[in-house]
């Protein structure tokens, strides 16, 4: 199998040639289970240190057990990249809202504008602090915190939406800096 890999930043960062095993090896599995390689993987594969801490990162903070569920996880994905306006998120995560949800709609409400989604009270408690945070960081008192604790977050809780919220407000930054394309595939998944 050719793996060919075109950057898919403005950036001219080859991947490495030829990639180790076991960095083909999970290129392989994304192939299987979603059709293709992420352009985000294609991106970090200049480096595979980088890579692999970012998939490190990326698949503790979204993919890991928390209370949190994944649809809530990809929900923060897609409000804080509308924040941010990085196409390259807005489009892959908001695939991922559209499939964790079985809603073709949700995940345009959620970039578009998140406060008229069909959303739970403590849903829109996460997303508001994770725009607040994204907004303005150091804003952040206890009073928002014990708002999410009144809508039923638990401390453990709340570090997650901090952190899921932070690691995209640093991976939007990326894509936007690099001028990162997503994967045209996502566009017509799960309409």
């Amino acid at each position: 199998m050719s793996t060919a890999l075109e950057s898919p930043t403005a950036l001219n960062l080859p991947p490495v040639d030829p990639l180790p095993a076991e960095t083909q090896r999970y290129f392989e599995i994304c192939t299987e289970k979603l059709g293709f390689v992420p352009n985000v993987l294609k991106a970090h594969a200049f480096s595979i240190e980088k890579l692999n801490a970012f998939t490190g990162l990326y698949n503790e903070l979204m993919l890991a057990d928390s209370n949190l569920s994944k649809l809530e996880r990809e929900m923060i994905a897609v409000v804080v990249s509308a924040q941010n306006r990085c196409f390259y998120c807005l489009v892959a995560h908001g695939q991922a809202v559209r499939a964790l949800s079985g809603d073709p709609t949700l995940g345009e409400i959620l970039v578009m504008n998140y406060k008229v989604a069909p959303l739970t009270d403590k849903q829109r408690h996460m997303l508001d602090f994770s725009v607040k945070l994204t907004k303005s960081s150091s804003d952040i008192e206890e009073a928002d915190r014990e708002l999410l604790r009144g809508a039923g977050f638990s401390d453990a809780d709340i570090w997650d939406i901090v952190n899921v919220a932070a690691f995209f407000n640093m991976t939007n930054c990326v894509a936007s800096g690099t001028q990162m394309q997503p994967n045209p595939e996502y566009h017509g998944q799960n309409r």
